[in-house]
């Protein structure tokens, strides 16, 4: 089941400061930045049978949407895929677990937003397998 962990900010004189107090690390044994220097670039869609994600805004906005795969080897055209609005004010973590595709699009320019990943890097990308970005969501 896709999760969604509350998060939020706080600001003061000091600065700013992001948190998702309710997200556990047990699950996690690396993370990368992406950042999308326009809102014109599509990351869509990588697919884990095995692995789950978890997606923190960092900077900007995102839309990430997922959507389950039915068939690895040839998945119905007609999947219904789900989505959420993530901005760097309102700090959700987003986790998806195995079974789905994600995809990502920023909504505004220089976006960054922050991936935790279950998997070592040579056992997600054994793993991972890409479908077409027009599938499933229109970006």
């Amino acid at each position: 089941m896709v999760k969604i962990i509350k998060g939020g900010q706080f600001v003061d004189d000091r600065g700013k400061l992001n948190f998702a107090n309710a997200f556990s690390f047990e699950d996690v044994n690396r993370f990368y930045i992406i950042t999308h220097p326009d809102t014109e670039t599509v990351r869509a869609w990588q697919g884990h049978r095995l692995e789950k994600k978890f997606f923190f805004v960092v900077q900007g906005a995102f839309v990430i949407a997922w959507v389950k795969i039915d068939d690895w080897d040839n998945p119905s055209k007609n999947l219904k895929a789900e989505h959420l609005v993530m901005n760097e004010k309102d700090s959700p973590v987003l986790g998806i677990p195995p079974g789905y595709a994600n995809g990502l699009k920023a909504l505004e320019p220089n976006s960054k937003v922050l991936v935790f990943s279950e998997f070592e890097l040579g056992k997600s990308v054994d793993e991972k397998i890409r479908f077409d970005s027009n599938l499933w969501f229109d970006w």
